[in-house]
């Protein structure tokens, strides 16, 4: 029973080797020249100012964490239209009845204002 998952064992221990190969000959080969231009974190080409440790506001991720929650619904509808016709009526109302739930949430959500960032 064990044998059969050698090859898998196998594959693991190669795609390791060679990811720890790649990242140590990139380091012993590789020029290390440190400058502060270099050192400084990239900012979409702006130079930062104050400092890196900024809290974020609560809403940023209550929007963070909504779009994770519809997104992870929306999958749902993946595997219903793959078999849609199979399900015929059926599979269509009860779907139906699912995308009215999910948008029943998101007017809920809208209503109560946690997508609005100019609210405070």
């Amino acid at each position: 029973m064990l044998r059969s998952y050698l090859p898998i064992l196998i594959q693991i221990i190669l795609a390791s080797l060679i990811g720890f190969g790649i990242l140590g000959l990139s380091y012993l080969v590789g020029k290390h020249k440190p400058t502060p231009e270099k050192l400084m974190p990239y900012e979409s080409g702006v130079r930062p100012t104050g400092s890196a440790h900024e809290r974020f506001a609560v809403k940023f991720y209550l929007t963070a964490m909504l779009f994770i929650l519809f997104d992870v619904e929306v999958i749902f509808l993946y595997p219903w239209a793959v078999i849609y016709r199979e399900l015929r009526f059926f599979g269509f109302f009860e779907m139906l009845t699912f995308i009215l739930v999910v948008l029943a949430g998101y007017v809920y959500i809208w209503k109560k204002g946690a997508l609005d960032w100019n609210k405070n």
